[in-house]
């Protein structure tokens, strides 16, 4: 967690950055300023703050007096916000978590750095989300279920009890897991699809029940296909 009047230097310029910089400040978080790195650098200030590259946001926003958020959505298959993370802590930067004040989450679960835990959403007892997790508005979250670092989860999705999502997986807008079921790493789960069996790593999921499509995740990887 970050504290009231902590500063935070947010990495990344598009709508998830704008949006977790609108939910820090609600929160009374000195957001500082955004950073990029210097390819996609296309402007100097955003939001009223400044932009900066992030191979030398260290020289204006100081590690010892500054945290960090990487807020980057699913690219990838959430590689990309994965490795800005990696970048960012080899900077020095401890970085923050985002926990909403209107989530519901049991004071025994455990939760990585840099998540971001939208209103709404409830997550029950003994689970666990590892680091750099997404989990979007009113979204539910099992007891002991472990969601492994790098996931993203839209909106509204629901997973029961003794789950497992495995690293890098997205799971779509409202879908649902059954009890006990276990998603492999780098894995997509369809919209509103209902997992009622494991899902092997790579696969990607659609329907009700959902069933495996003709198509793995490589290329959502790689960025040659967008989610």
């Amino acid at each position: 967690m970050i504290g009231p009047k902590e500063k935070l230097l947010i990495i990344g310029d598009g709508e998830t950055a704008q949006l977790a910089c609108t939910y820090f400040r609600q929160m009374g978080v000195l957001v500082a300023g955004f950073s990029v790195e210097r390819a996609y650098l296309q402007t100097k200030t955003l939001l009223g703050l400044p932009v900066v590259a992030l191979e030398e946001a260290q020289h204006t926003f100081n590690p010892q007096n500054y945290r960090a958020f990487v807020a980057i959505s699913y690219t990838q298959l959430n590689h990309l916000r994965s490795r800005l993370v990696v970048a960012t802590k080899n900077k020095g930067y401890q970085l923050a978590t985002y926990l909403s004040p209107q989530a519901s989450i049991d004071p025994e679960v455990e939760i990585g750095e840099n998540c971001f835990i939208l209103e709404n959403t409830t997550i029950q007892r003994g689970a666990k989300i590892g680091s750099n997790v997404t989990i979007w508005a009113g979204s539910i979250i099992g007891h002991r279920t472990t969601i492994a670092p790098n996931c993203f989860l839209a909106i509204g999705v629901a997973v029961s009890g003794f789950c497992h999502i495995g690293e890098n997986s997205f799971l779509g807008v409202n879908c649902c897991l059954s009890d006990g079921v276990h998603i492999g790493q780098n894995c997509i789960i369809g919209a509103g699809s209902v997992v009622l069996k494991d899902v092997s790593e790579g696969k990607v999921y659609a329907g009700n029940p959902a069933k495996p499509l003709q198509t793995t995740t490589h290329n959502y990887i790689s960025g040659a296909k967008t989610i």
